[in-house]
């Protein structure tokens, strides 16, 4: 064999094998597993459950507190659904206290009912873009059933991030 040939052979080679390490790297670092969605999911969930509480408390604007409301009962009926099948599978949802507490002492520190709208859609925004990546990433966990919750949740989701954006360009600045 001609050595220009050889050289040109092993060269796609290289190439070849750096590419396929390289999509291997990517899909390790966007895959997720069953159990840490579940938990990762269902402790957005509850943070967004406790934030939009206080919201309904503390805003003095009705699209905020309409958006808050929305978000109440959107993620609580995604976290039942989430229970129901983290039980059927034995895993576990996160319901943890802590976060709850430190859902609600960040929002707490607002000082201004003006900046609490203001800071509450930034929130949103930064959180929901969050767990858009996410359910983006559980859509190809080894479950069927998790995938598919995922892939069928993710629509919504995408509808309070378009909405928070909206809502958000419209507040004030701080």
């Amino acid at each position: 064999m001609h050595p220009l040939k050889t050289l040109t052979l092993l060269a796609a080679a290289a190439l070849t094998i750096c590419a396929v390490s390289s999509l291997q790297a990517a899909n390790q670092t966007e895959s997720i597993s069953s159990e840490d969605f579940v938990e990762e999911a269902s402790a957005k969930g509850v943070a967004e459950i406790e934030t939009a509480k206080l919201a309904l408390e503390k805003s003095q604007n009705e699209a905020v507190k309409g958006f808050a409301q929305m978000m109440i009962d959107d993620h609580r009926r995604a976290n039942q659904q989430l229970a129901e099948l983290a039980k059927s599978k034995d895993l576990e949802v996160s319901d943890d206290a802590e976060l709850i507490n430190q859902a609600k002492a960040l929002v707490l520190k607002l000082r201004s009912e003006d900046s609490f709208d203001k800071a509450y859609m930034n929130n949103q925004v930064v959180a929901h873009r969050e767990t858009i990546e996410l359910f983006r990433r559980a859509v190809n966990v080894d479950d069927e059933e998790l995938a598919s919750f995922a892939r069928e949740t993710l629509p919504k989701l995408e509808q309070h991030l378009q909405r928070a954006e909206q809502l958000n360009g419209q507040l004030p600045e701080e």
